[in-house]
C-alpha cells in the first residue's frame, strides 16, 4: 500500500498546479520592480465580482500565463476600495489589469473585463510588442 501511495504521489507531482507569485501590496510590486529590472502587472477586483473569479480561475491559472507573468513582471493583486494604490489606476469596472513599467507607469492602456486564455497572451504579445520584445 506503501508503496502505491508513493507512486502515486510521484506521477501526481509534475501535476501539482503552479501559481502566479503575488506582490504583497502595490508598494511593494513598485519597489521589487525597480530591484529586479522588471515591469508591473497589476489586477484590481472586487470580492463580489463574478467576471474577476472567472479570470482568476480559468485564465490566470493557465501554465503558459502563469510562466509569462512570472518571469516577465513582478505582479500585484488589488482589491478596490479596500487596498492601497496610485489614483491614476483608475479601475471603475472590474477586473481590470495595467501593464506598468519599473516607474509605475501604463505601458498599454488598461485591460478591462475578463478574457479567455488566448486573448490574455495576445495582451502579453502587445505588452512585449510595445516593449520591443516582440516583433509581428
Amino acid at each position: 500500500m506503501l508503496k502505491l501511495f508513493l507512486f502515486l504521489s510521484l506521477c501526481l507531482l509534475p501535476l501539482q498546479a503552479k501559481e502566479i507569485q503575488w506582490a504583497g501590496s502595490f508598494k511593494e510590486a513598485l519597489l521589487q520592480a525597480q530591484a529586479e529590472d522588471k515591469n508591473m502587472m497589476v489586477l484590481i477586483t472586487t470580492k463580489t465580482c463574478r467576471w474577476c473569479r472567472k479570470l482568476e480561475s480559468q485564465t490566470l491559472t493557465n501554465p503558459e500565463v502563469i510562466d509569462r507573468l512570472n518571469r516577465d513582471y513582478i505582479c500585484v493583486h488589488l482589491t478596490r476600495d479596500q487596498d492601497e494604490y496610485p489614483r491614476y489606476l483608475n479601475a471603475k469596472g472590474v477586473p481590470t489589469t495595467y501593464f506598468l513599467n519599473r516607474a509605475g507607469q501604463p505601458i498599454i492602456k488598461r485591460v478591462m473585463g475578463y478574457w479567455n486564455v488566448e486573448d490574455y497572451l495576445s495582451y502579453l504579445d502587445d505588452v512585449d510588442y510595445k516593449l520591443g520584445r516582440k516583433t509581428y
